[in-house]
């Protein structure tokens, strides 16, 4: 239900973007894709089949803006050459595509253990469900536990409420902290604008795009990887490495880019090809670390009671973080120029 809405949201939002003659129009359009993107953003707790996720659960990780990225770059390098007016329009409606095969595949998808019992009580399609998704028959102690967890949540009338009291208060900070740090680590600032950022760097304008594509496709390609070991190397490991990569980037792209640049200038092709690579080095670190498992780990503490709580806190949060950095990164980079690399590694 929820993919289904949200695709079907996304389309509206597209379309009336992509015919807009005016800001009142992009408005609305822009307010349907937000929404849109927020129902999904609740799927990756909702999906969860116990209290505590089981290990092929991890296909979650896989965040959607990686794909949406990849296409969009490839649309926006695309339609740069064919005007001001046109260009745009087509990189806006075409968003409407990959939504609508969203909303149609939703028609196909099953619903999950959870929602089969707590918003039909069938107990038997659940268990069916479960069988098909563990691929074992020898489901019955998940169901038991997810029955048991979905009575405990049915009492709880008020979520946010419970989410305050003291034995919750563990997932409550990790509710804010996580969305928080994965925020102000930069890369959604570094994504957003990094055909800017290219371009300040001192490459052309095609260029700037092509590297901001190959800065998606390392991330898409890093989110992978992250799915098939997160498991293996556990997230303690997976956090910390990535932590590592992306602070020891930041520092040498500032420190490059403050002895090459200053105040004004560019830098030489080869510069530029080392900057595209270090900058790949942050995003690959942060597309195995902070990316996935900021949605991941949050999925694997918060008891069924308070689930729907804690997922709305981690993308109010996360959202809220994204307009901040989104809204100040030019005039950061204005004012602080290398240094805002720095500011990021911190």
């Amino acid at each position: 239900m929820l993919i289904g809405n949200g695709g079907a949201l996304y389309v509206a939002g597209a379309a009336l973007c992509g015919a807009a003659s005016s800001l009142y129009m992009l408005i609305p359009g822009w307010f349907l894709l937000g929404i849109g993107i927020g129902f999904v953003n609740q799927l990756p707790l909702r999906n969860g089949s116990t209290q505590i996720q089981r290990s092929n659960q991890q296909w979650l990780p896989i965040q959607p803006q990686d794909g949406r990225s990849i296409s969009s770059n490839l649309i926006n390098y695309g339609t740069v050459k064919l005007g001001n007016d046109l260009g745009w329009r087509i990189s806006l409606s075409m968003a409407s595509f990959p939504a609508a095969v969203l909303s149609l595949g939703a028609i196909f998808l099953p619903e999950t253990p959870n929602s089969l019992i707590q918003r039909t009580q069938n107990h038997h399609k659940a268990k069916s469900t479960l069988q098909r998704i563990r691929g074992t028959d020898d489901v019955q102690a998940e169901l038991d536990d997810l029955v048991k967890a979905s009575d405990v949540a049915e009492t709880n009338l008020h979520p946010f409420r419970k989410i305050t009291e003291r034995k919750y208060r563990p997932q409550l900070v990790m509710a804010i902290a996580i969305p928080f740090f994965q925020q102000v680590t930069g890369s959604n600032a570094i994504a957003f604008y990094a055909p800017i950022l290219f371009r300040t760097a001192g490459l052309g304008k095609s260029a700037s795009i092509l590297s901001a594509l190959v800065i998606r496709i390392v991330s898409a390609s890093s989110t992978f990887i992250s799915m098939l070991v997160v498991d293996k190397l556990g997230r303690r490991v997976l956090f910390s490495v990535g932590g590592v990569q992306m602070l020891a980037s930041q520092v040498i792209v500032g420190c490059i880019m403050k002895n090459q640049l200053d105040d004004y200038g560019g830098v030489s092709k080869g510069y530029g090809f080392v900057l595209t690579v270090l900058i790949c080095i942050y995003v690959a670190g942060y597309g195995w670390s902070w990316g996935p498992l900021g949605w991941l780990v949050p999925s694997e503490i918060f008891p069924l009671e308070i689930r729907s709580a804690g997922q709305s806190i981690i993308v109010a949060v996360s959202f809220l973080f994204t307009i901040v950095i989104a809204q100040t990164y030019l005039l950061m980079l204005c004012h602080f120029k290398a240094g805002i690399f720095f500011f990021f590694g911190w």
